[in-house]
């Protein structure tokens, strides 16, 4: 947990410690100057958009052992960048989200309603 907030305005939660995700590998999707990319939306990937991305130019199943990196499967959460799940959303291919682990700062470029409308654990689920 972080001192940063998530869309629903309360304490950023952890989203994935195993695998480990986030910019800076602390399982947070946090909002850090450092990360151009802004991985900041705790997605549970699927099938889709993990083809979405490869096809997109981020590879994110293949295993890189030489970056610690054993590649994700559906199922898996992880910490995505902000642009490229809107890219996703708009094409139709936007994983289910986790709320409580998704940073605010996608809220620049997203809807709360529609941030809702993915999430794993959105209000009255």
């Amino acid at each position: 947990m972080t001192d940063s907030l998530n869309v629903l305005g309360l304490p950023l939660e952890t989203c994935s410690l195993e695998p480990l995700t986030g910019f800076l590998r602390d399982g947070c999707c946090q909002a850090d100057a450092a990360d151009p990319g802004r991985h900041t939306v705790c997605a549970e990937m699927t099938r889709a958009f993990l083809d979405f991305s490869a096809a997109h130019g981020n590879d994110l199943s293949t295993p890189r052992p030489e970056f610690g990196f054993a590649g994700l499967e559906p199922g898996d959460r992880w910490c995505v960048c902000a642009a490229r799940w809107v890219e996703a959303l708009v094409e139709g291919a936007a994983p289910p989200i986790v709320l409580a682990a998704t940073h605010e700062d996608i809220l620049e470029l997203v809807s709360l309603e529609t941030l809702v409308a993915y999430g794993l654990d959105r209000p009255g689920a």
